[in-house]
């Protein structure tokens, strides 16, 4: 008995002792990694519509409808249908310079737009600060339009996503206008993800729009927070960021790459693997300093998707990898949800959007000489001289527009025909016109003043009559070298009637000089200059772009 109890029980120590080894033998292998997604986005600009035009492809020079709020929703819900753990993000300038479906209810159909599609988070861009830093709060809180009150369909209820806003500092309190990052964990990994503005923002938009906040240096922010980060036990930093460069080649390229975020990049702490650019309207998929950086082109025409994966016990990024895919609208559906909220807006605006305003010969375009001159450009600044030349509107003599302010080109419909529409999606910004005085040689320092890199080119488009000759081989302050208005050289001593928008007579796009323009004459809106120029001139046509013009 005593023996063939011994027999029994020793398989049963066998067992144990296979069983710890199994065990031990777990414990030791690394547990599998954390497999993440994100998706990103960046001005959007409220194009709930396809943008006229589609996407013009750089490599194969051909032409693709892409973009519209009912496409981009649907892939990116098809994208985060393929994974577990993933988030949607954007890098800013969701708002502002936005077609009128949108910018006729102060943006809220575009918020309401992305908040519906599943929009988490987003950096503010320079474009959220055009109306004011009360009126953004408002677009995250919710509620009326102190001027307007609540005029769209039903009561505005704000952003479902943060903004996020670690540089802008609200002078009175010292705090950040929004909060500096926001964490989410996957699987137990946190990621953060940290919003930023370009330093630069108050150069670029109008005094009201910053006032009462600071900017402060992009990397120096970043690294600040990465301390107080880790210890969370966050080891994955994601960085939005609204600035942005530019590349060659197709739009998953990285080639002969350069701008402002090249130089940020460097400078960021290394726990920082990703940056989601923007600003810059291009598309990129670039490897800088060892990190991902991408932009998404524009206005939802492309989506970028960034595989991570995370250390599931050091909680570090140890593979990284993004794709922009095309939001081509061939290949996808409308999204129902997104159909009904446009479908709402639509019925409110389609009869003001499609009244005819005038007609066209040719599509006018935004794209430039190698002076720096656009066909567009020359339309807008001569109807803002035709609006503001009498003198009971100012006794305008010359009229400069910035490109920036020229949003959208005005293609040619079959007909020919030019609709409220089209010119608002041009002019969306609601700038007032305004007449000053400046001498000849403050003239031609506001030229000088266009040129804040010695490798740019000019960013003001000029009126009729007016005309100017720069040497791209001069040095900053000293590229102008002649001036003409009406076939007389401009004579630094005397006085002239200069026509500009509010925005650009505040100082802004570093055209400081226009701060020193006497007898300021307000006169009508942007938007109502150009559509009587159209009332009174169409047909229009394409002019020669012969007021600028560039040596060397």
């Amino acid at each position: 008995m005593i023996a063939s109890s011994g027999i029994r029980r020793a398989p049963g120590l066998a067992v144990l002792a296979l069983a710890w080894l199994a065990l031990t033998s777990c414990a030791q292998q690394p547990a599998a990694p954390i497999e993440v997604a994100i998706f990103a986005i960046n001005d959007f600009h409220g194009n709930l519509k396809p943008p006229r035009g589609g996407f013009l492809d750089p490599v194969e020079k051909t032409s693709i409808p892409a973009g519209g709020a009912e496409y981009l929703a649907t892939l990116v819900h098809q994208l985060r249908a393929k994974h577990v753990n993933s988030i949607f993000v954007a890098a800013g300038d969701l708002i502002s310079a936005s077609p009128a479906l949108s910018a006729r209810y102060h943006d809220e159909p575009a918020i309401e737009s992305l908040s519906q599609m599943g929009l988490e988070a987003s950096s503010v861009g320079n474009h959220e600060f055009d109306k004011g830093p009360a009126e953004l709060l408002r677009m995250q809180n919710g509620g009326c339009n102190p001027k307007d009150g609540c005029n769209g369909p039903h009561p505005f209820a704000g952003a479902k996503f943060r903004y996020l806003s670690a540089n802008v500092i609200v002078s009175a309190t010292g705090k950040t206008l929004f909060a500096p990052y926001t964490i989410k964990s996957f699987e137990g990994v946190p990621v953060a993800f940290i919003g930023l503005t370009l330093q630069g923002t108050p150069g670029i938009v109008v005094p009201a729009g910053t006032s009462g906040l600071s900017f402060k240096d992009e990397a120096e922010t970043v690294n600040a927070l990465v301390p107080q980060l880790q210890a969370q036990g966050v080891q994955a930093i994601v960085v939005l960021i609204h600035q942005g460069g530019v590349a060659g080649g197709g739009y998953n390229d990285c080639s002969n790459f350069s701008g402002p975020i090249a130089e940020i990049v460097p400078k960021l702490d290394k726990v920082v693997t990703v940056v989601i650019s923007a600003h810059t309207h291009r598309a990129y998929n670039c490897i800088i300093d060892g990190r991902v950086v991408s932009s998404a082109f524009q206005y939802g025409m492309m989506v970028t998707e960034i595989d991570l994966k995370l250390d599931a016990k050091t909680h570090q990024v140890i593979y990284r990898k993004a794709e922009n895919h095309l939001v081509d609208d061939r290949l996808y559906a409308k999204d129902p949800a997104q159909t009904r909220l446009i479908s709402v807006y639509e019925s409110l605006t389609s009869q003001v959007e499609n009244r005819v305003i005038g007609t066209i010969t040719a599509s006018l375009t935004r794209q430039r000489s190698p002076a720096g001159e656009m066909v567009l450009g020359d339309v807008i600044a001569d109807a803002q001289l035709a609006a503001l030349s009498s003198a009971a509107t100012g006794g305008a003599q010359i009229a400069f527009m910035n490109n920036g302010g020229v949003r959208s080109d005005i293609l040619k419909h079959d007909d020919g025909t030019v609709t409220f529409g089209d010119l608002f999606a041009v002019q969306p910004f609601g700038n007032k016109l305004l007449t000053l005085t400046l001498t000849g040689a403050q003239i031609k320092t506001l030229l000088e003043q266009q040129w804040t890199e010695p490798t740019g080119s000019p960013t003001l488009q000029i009126s009729k009559g007016f005309s100017y000759i720069w040497s791209a081989g001069r040095p900053v302050g000293d590229k102008v070298q002649s001036m003409m208005l009406n076939g007389t050289a401009l004579d630094p001593s005397k006085t002239y009637r200069v026509g500009v928008t509010d925005f650009l007579a505040g100082g802004a796009e570093h055209l400081a000089v226009l701060r020193e323009g006497k007898a300021p004459q307000a006169a009508m809106p942007d938007i109502e200059a150009i559509e009587s120029y159209f009332h009174t001139h169409s047909p229009i046509a394409p002019g020669p772009m012969d007021r600028i013009q560039r040596l060397n």
